[in-house]
């Protein structure tokens, strides 16, 4: 308990302008803020920036943590997790040519590729809203990594069936604008998402 009030009385002389308040912060919550970043960006000097972007909001915005709703990790950790995907996000444009590739069947795994690409909660997300059995397919392969066979097995299907759930799936994904809708014509971030 005494950790969590010494972080808020140092978010409360931050917000009353104490640099120094915010250098002790920094040093107390740095690790913990790059190794959610890291988690989510995959990619130290991406983590890094993401942690300056944070920090600097702390320091502007300190004022805005309020004890009811919850620790100042907790507080960190939503703001970190939030600065990550908005950058994830912004270096997705690379998106559409990968789905591209999967669905002319151009490149040989690029299936798995596409898909560890997107953000898992994203795709989960998007495939609520397929047919029952190409959502089962998909995520057999995808999350579970069954084999074709394994799931022709499970589902009680052909073999050519599984496949086609699955390349149908892909095709009905590409089409649904909550994977595309947060990358606009210049490869940026739209509005709207998450």
């Amino acid at each position: 308990m005494g950790e969590h009030n010494d972080s808020i009385q140092l978010l409360e002389n931050i917000s009353m302008g104490s640099r120094h308040s915010f250098d002790l912060f920094y040093e107390k919550h740095i690790s913990f803020v790059f190794q959610i970043a890291l988690h989510v960006t995959g990619n130290r000097a991406e983590a890094e920036d993401v942690c300056h972007d944070v920090f600097l909001e702390v320091y502007q915005k300190a004022d805005q943590y309020q004890v009811s709703k919850g620790s100042v990790e907790a507080w960190l950790a939503i703001r970190t997790k939030s600065r990550a995907l908005d950058r994830v996000r912004k270096k997705k444009p690379i998106l559409r040519d990968k789905l591209e590739e999967l669905l002319s069947g151009e490149e040989k795994g690029a299936d798995k590729q596409f898909l560890s690409e997107l953000e898992k909660d994203t795709i989960i997300e998007a495939l609520k809203h397929l047919p029952k059995e190409q959502r089962e397919a998909i995520y057999r392969s995808y999350f579970r990594e069954e084999t074709h066979k394994e799931i022709a097995s499970t589902m009680n299907r052909p073999l050519g069936s599984v496949k086609s759930l699955i390349r149908y799936g892909l095709n009905n994904l590409r089409k649904q604008k909550s994977i595309f809708s947060r990358i606009d014509s210049n490869g940026g971030e739209k509005d709207g998402i998450l």
